[in-house]
């Protein structure tokens, strides 16, 4: 079995104000239910089973820290409206059902913060997606006829009116939308923990390394211990093929980020930008730039086939990276070039062929959501809140929302195959996309 093996050097989780305490499985547990991966999924479907369930004993269980796995490594966006390629789908209804659904990840995200007093650097600040040349603006001229086929509001941004936010000329255009959020993620995920119903237990660095059926029970074995329980989720992604699901059917893809030390005073008179704002590239493959409310600049651009996971990548090719991230920054940030990075990391994701995410029952009182496709904040809140109604057989709108825009993934050629197909069509975006990285 491959377990996660994320690097040591994720800047979100290490730039957290305080490291919450936690518990490792030690001792045999019964449970009524288990759900086995506590990122935005895990933490959303555990609270809803506890709401639903209150006299019930349900485990989260996670085989790193909150916040250290893919939930704490992506650039901290939660976007409500449709990803780029689930956009290019012909069927409205289709669209409108996705917008509903992140849209109310969003709603249960912001009532949840409020609610506990998370900090986060959670903030309603919209979305810019930028194009740096011809490529990238034959790609804002596509998302805007999608935009006005769904209807939805969206400004056009110059390139003077973006250096006035960015405090760069770097970008020749962008559209602004209005709907998104920005956060340090690894700190929402920690206070969305810490702040879970009585009746969850949490348990993390606990690694399930096994699991079989018993009469009525599913037994799930620890290093140091076993769980039993009549139901079982598994909100774990790209690693619900390491228990013997979906096999075949998902892609491992890492993507990286680079963040630098905050500005400091001198930096800050050269720098005649705003602070705490978002921007993706108008071509997938480009750069992903963030300011962040504490003045650090987020670079996020690279991508690798890693089938191992965190194992399929070295520290020298971290360091390589970190200088594809330096030249990203010296192209936007001149004046920058010297701005020291604190932090390089990856973060693992599953996609699948047909851009089609995994939601419901792998076997009896067995469930799962795996494969976000690269939207894991919104998707993974909204998936693990009604994986537990499916569980729990509780129907609603929604419900039918997910089931309807969610599907098989198809299967992938056998391996070496799969590997060559991914890491060709990784590096020919890249060379496609170069003016935009």
């Amino acid at each position: 079995m491959n377990l996660p093996h994320d690097d040591s050097c994720s800047g979100w989780f290490h730039l957290l104000s305080e490291q919450r305490p936690f518990n490792e499985l030690l001792h045999d547990q019964q449970a009524d239910v288990v759900v086995v991966g506590a990122g935005f999924a895990g933490l959303s479907a555990a609270r809803q089973l506890a709401l639903h369930l209150p006299d019930a004993k349900v485990v989260l269980i996670d085989a790193q820290r909150v916040g250290y796995g893919a939930s704490g490594r992506n650039s901290g966006f939660a976007i409500d409206l449709p990803h780029k390629f689930a956009l290019e789908n012909p069927d409205q209804q289709f669209k409108q059902r996705l917008l509903r659904l992140n849209r109310s990840a969003i709603t249960q995200l912001n009532h949840l913060i409020q609610q506990f007093d998370i900090e986060c650097q959670w903030s309603a600040v919209g979305k810019y997606q930028g194009a740096v040349g011809e490529r990238g603006r034959q790609f804002l001229a596509h998302f805007a006829k999608l935009m006005d086929e769904l209807g939805e509001p969206y400004l056009w941004k110059t390139k003077e009116e973006l250096a006035e936010v960015l405090g760069t000329e770097h970008y020749s255009q962008a559209i602004f939308t209005p709907g998104g959020y920005l956060m340090q993620p690894a700190a929402l995920v920690q206070g969305l923990a810490k702040n879970l119903p009585s009746n969850v237990r949490l348990y993390e660095n606990s690694a399930i390394l096994s699991w079989s059926k018993e009469t009525s029970d599913y037994i799930l074995q620890t290093a140091k211990a076993t769980i039993k329980a009549p139901k079982v989720l598994f909100t774990t992604s790209i690693y619900t093929r390491e228990f013997g699901f979906l096999k075949n059917r998902l892609l491992p893809i890492t993507t990286f980020a680079s963040i630098t030390r905050p500005l400091n005073v001198s930096e800050q008179k050269h720098y005649t930008g705003e602070y705490n704002w978002g921007l993706t590239p108008a071509d997938h493959a480009g750069t992903t730039l963030r300011m962040t409310q504490d003045k650090r600049l987020v670079i996020r651009n690279t991508y690798r086939y890693t089938p191992k996971y965190g194992s399929s990548v070295s520290s020298y090719d971290r360091q390589l990276i970190a200088q594809e991230h330096r030249r990203s920054l010296q192209q936007r940030y001149p004046f920058l070039a010297e701005l020291p990075f604190a932090y390089t990391w990856g973060g693992t994701y599953a996609v699948s062929r047909n851009f089609t995410n995994f939601f419901g029952q792998l076997a009896p009182n067995m469930y799962a959501v795996a494969c976000d496709n690269g939207v894991g904040v919104v998707w993974g809140t909204i998936a693990g809140r009604l994986l537990a109604d499916l569980a729990c057989q509780k129907s609603s709108e929604l419900l039918e929302d997910i089931q309807s825009v969610t599907g098989m993934p198809s299967l992938n050629p056998p391996e070496p195959f799969a590997a060559w197909g991914a890491k060709t069509r990784i590096y020919l975006a890249a060379r496609t996309s170069q003016q935009e990285l």
